[in-house]
């Protein structure tokens, strides 16, 4: 029993520590429940205070604050005093023993009520009590459990604490001693005047406040800026005086409470009376921004402009401008422009300026597409103006240069772009035009790559003259006339053609021109890559070829095995052998090494032509040849009703010169320049040649019989190409039969429009033909590699074999090594041209800009 004891007891002191505990959280429960009013308050106004909330106030409403606050500390402490309860230590060893399993705390104080003397029944209370015990020994503290959300409802003590973090984070601990100062200050006050003041530099310099009271006798302000002095006392006891207002009238009197003027030379301010002051202020004076160009114009291989400038400020560029005019003075007033230009408005943009950063020093770029514009390769002044906040500009800055536009390097293009520019100068030059677009096109022989070209050359000829014909030749017809030539011009030099090696070949011709013209670096490099993708389009081509011709390859095998063969990597060493030589300048070497890669590539087309030379016309290649003729044909005849037209209203005019420019075969269909195939005239006309509106009625319809029966033996019926072409060509039919009918009533004017619309449908009947054609050859072309994969194994004209897929090819890219690097550079370089380019749409602009934030 003794022993039982003396456990007990080692028992109940090791709890003493655990027990103190709880009894101080509980303590602590208490307080928090009775004063959390009480230091909410206090941590509310200790956060204001730090924030410097006191110093916006006057100071009687501080002394009133105080006051109220408190009182209202004295109102919470004595609430908290009385709400107060201390707890008791059987409560903190009730809360103890109510955290543990069974209580043991309270089994251990108890003694055996049942039995004492029985000794089994004592062996069990003792074996419960030391069970007891061990459960005892890992009693913890009880953790407080304040519980304030009853008490709180409007969590107003989280307010008090949010305001202190505030406190902590933005504001300052000593910002609570200038409590301290306001008294003071409200002791001096009562015993004599004071002031305040401070200077307020404009928003734009981005410079700070400066307080009067903080700065030394001598200080430097921007020009503009602000400053305020408020006096305090009986009135009269201070006065100020300044001379860096440049004041002369209402300047109110010098004892006003409260002034305020603007600082706008320097010299001296003064504040005369009890704790004055003097200060010797400069002014600092904000210049006007400058502006300049910083180098030559440059033109890119498009034709846009690249002009670099130079803008500073004083504090920030915000905006720029240039203005671009026609320099008459510099332009040699000869051929199309020795008449009077009409009168054009200048050409206004925005200068670019820095996204971010800083801008009262930069360089920037002025970027723009000018090649349609009237001024285009004429000399121009250039005017650049930029402004900062203040409004100001700066002095004009005057550049005289050639305004750049896209140059042309087939001369037929060129000469087609210097008839536009003439027109463009003034409309009084159609006349002019007329006459040379007319001898351009008298006799084309190899002048026009395409009969397309020629055909639309005479459009335009027939449109310009039958208008100054009427005296329609307007503003509006003129923009017109000079966009169809602007667009011709760029089929000419672009070119129109579907197989690739023109197109290959008119890569190589822009850039042997480019090299004999001295062209910049930018635009050989351009050329040098459209050269690039003309011979990569031409080798698939050839790939696409082989595959289709496959059994004929087979047979000729044993040829092909003797047979040079070249690969990817060499075609790729000499591309970049042409490109070295041309950066060094060593130009004649260069384009003899192009005029061996031509050769070679010519070389490689032969070889292939050869081997079908054997094949028949197919069907759809004589339709579109049949339309092509109908479409000369009509032309033909829209000359002749022209023709007949003129001699209308010119009735002296002898008849054989327009043949002289014509041909005699104008109106069976063809000029003089393709007398050579009259034949074809005649057999889809049907009729022979004569003269008079009957004459040409006939052979209008004749044409019209000829597009029906064509319409009726056209290919690709059930496709949608085919079907477009067909309702093309049944277009082409009633434009036909409103011609004829138009001739017959001697309407002439009426006939010629009706004639071009009849062109314009059998233009789109040819292409609609050609996009079925092209459906069919791939479906062809599939089957026929799939047949050309039984065989043996097949090579390229480069001598690389098909891949699994039966394309000839290899797995890694065209560019590699240094060229990719290349090309990245000039990606990044155009987008941040684009970026800067104002006269592009915003939402364009502002893709440009994240792409460029991203890589």
């Amino acid at each position: 029993m003794t022993q039982n004891t003396s456990q007990q007891s080692k028992t109940l002191a090791r709890l003493r520590g655990p027990l103190l505990l709880t009894w101080f959280g509980m303590i602590a429960e208490s307080a928090a429940r009775a004063l959390w009013p009480l230091w909410s308050f206090v941590i509310a106004v200790l956060g204001a205070l730090m924030l410097g909330w006191h110093e916006t106030f006057p100071i009687e409403a501080v002394w009133g604050l105080a006051v109220l606050s408190c009182i209202a500390a004295l109102v919470f402490l004595v609430r908290g005093f009385i709400k107060f309860r201390l707890p008791s230590r059987i409560e903190a060893r009730a809360r103890l023993d109510a955290s543990l399993k069974g209580r043991p705390i309270q089994t251990l104080m108890d003694s055996q009520a049942i039995g004492p003397q029985d000794e089994a029944s004592a062996a069990v209370w003792r074996a419960h009590q030391m069970r007891m015990a061990q459960r005892a020994n890992n009693a913890k503290a009880v953790k407080p459990s304040v519980r304030l959300a009853a008490r709180d409802p409007f969590a107003l003590r989280y307010v008090a604490v949010l305001l202190l973090g505030v406190a902590l984070l933005f504001g300052s601990l000593w910002r609570v001693g200038s409590v301290s100062e306001i008294a003071q200050g409200s002791t001096d006050l009562a015993s004599g005047p004071v002031w305040e003041g401070w200077v307020e530099p404009p928003a734009y310099t981005g410079k700070p406040s400066l307080y009067l009271s903080d700065q030394d006798g001598q200080f430097e302000v921007p020009e503009g800026s602000q400053i305020s002095l408020r006096l305090y006392g009986e009135t009269g006891a201070l006065t100020v005086s300044e001379t860096v207002s440049a004041r002369l009238q209402d300047m109110g009197s010098v004892a006003d409470p409260e002034q305020s003027f603007l600082a706008q030379k320097s010299g001296t301010l003064d504040v005369a009376g009890p704790n004055g002051a003097s200060w010797d202020i400069t002014v600092v004076p904000d210049s006007a921004p400058r502006v300049e160009v910083t180098g030559a114009v440059e033109r890119g291989a498009n034709g846009v402009m690249s002009l670099p400038f130079a803008a500073s400020d004083d504090y920030d560029v915000t905006s720029g401008t240039a203005q671009i005019a026609l320099d008459l003075g510099a332009i040699t007033r000869r051929y199309g422009f020795e008449v009077d230009p009409e009168p054009r408005a200048t050409i206004e943009l925005d200068l670019p300026l820095p996204i971010s950063g800083d801008r009262s020093d930069f360089s920037e770029t002025l970027f723009g597409d000018f090649s349609e514009h009237p001024f285009a390769n004429l000399p121009t002044l250039v005017s650049m103006t930029v402004s900062d906040a203040k409004e100001q500009t700066s002095e004009i800055n005057t550049t005289h240069l050639i305004l750049p536009g896209r140059r042309f390097f087939d001369p037929m293009a060129r000469a087609l772009i210097e008839q536009r520019q003439w027109l463009m100068w003034s409309k009084t030059n159609a006349g002019r035009t007329a006459q040379m677009i007319r001898a351009i096109s008298h006799r084309p022989g190899d002048m026009f790559r395409s009969e397309t070209a020629y055909l639309r050359v005479r459009v335009i000829l027939r449109r310009i003259e039958t208008q100054i014909a009427y005296d329609g030749f307007t503003n509006e017809t003129r923009d017109e006339a000079a966009q169809a030539l602007w667009d011709l011009a760029l089929l000419i030099e672009d070119g129109d053609v579907e197989d690739a090696l023109e197109r290959m070949r008119r890569a190589q011709e822009r850039l042997s021109e480019a090299m004999k013209n001295g062209a910049s670096d930018e635009e050989i490099a351009e050329l040098m890559d459209e050269l690039r993708r003309a011979n990569e389009n031409y080798i698939q081509q050839l790939q696409r070829e082989t595959a289709q011709n496959g059994e004929q390859q087979d047979r000729q095998a044993g040829n092909q095995d003797d047979a040079m063969q070249m690969t990817q990597d060499d075609l790729q060493k000499m591309m970049d052998r042409i490109q070295e030589l041309m950066e060094q300048g060593r130009m004649a070497e260069a384009e003899q090494a192009l005029q061996e890669l031509q050769e070679m590539m010519e070389n490689m087309q032969i070889a292939e032509g050869q081997s079908g030379q054997g094949e028949q016309q197919s069907q759809g290649q004589q339709a579109m040849d049949d339309l092509a003729d109908a479409l000369r044909g009509q032309q033909g005849l829209s000359d002749q009703a022209f023709r007949d037209l003129q001699e209308q209203y010119n009735p002296n005019t002898q008849t054989g010169e327009n043949e002289g420019n014509e041909g005699s075969n104008g109106g069976q269909g063809r000029g003089e320049s393709h007398e050579g195939q009259s034949g074809e005239g005649q057999g889809q006309d049907g009729s022979q040649t004569g003269d008079g509106a009957g004459s040409l009625s006939e052979r209008q319809e004749a044409l019209r019989q000829e597009i029906e029966r064509q319409r009726g033996a056209l290919p690709g019926q059930g496709s949608e190409a085919g079907d477009a072409a067909r309702d093309a060509l049944e277009r082409a039919e009633d434009a036909m039969r409103g011609a004829g009918d138009a001739i017959e009533q001697n309407d002439l004017a009426e006939a010629i429009d009706r004639q071009a619309e009849a062109m314009d449908a059998l233009r789109d009947g040819m292409r609609n033909l050609g996009e079925a054609m092209a459906e069919a050859e791939g479906r062809e072309g599939q089957q026929g590699t799939a047949d050309g994969r039984e065989g043996g194994e097949q090579r390229d004209p480069l001598g690389r074999s098909p891949g699994a897929n039966g394309q000839a090819g290899t797995d890694q890219g065209l560019l590699q090594g240094e060229d990719v690097y290349r090309r990245a550079r000039e990606l990044l370089d155009e987008i941040r041209k684009r970026s800067g380019e104002s006269v592009r749409p915003e939402v364009e602009r502002d893709y440009l800009r994240r792409l460029l934030d991203r890589f």
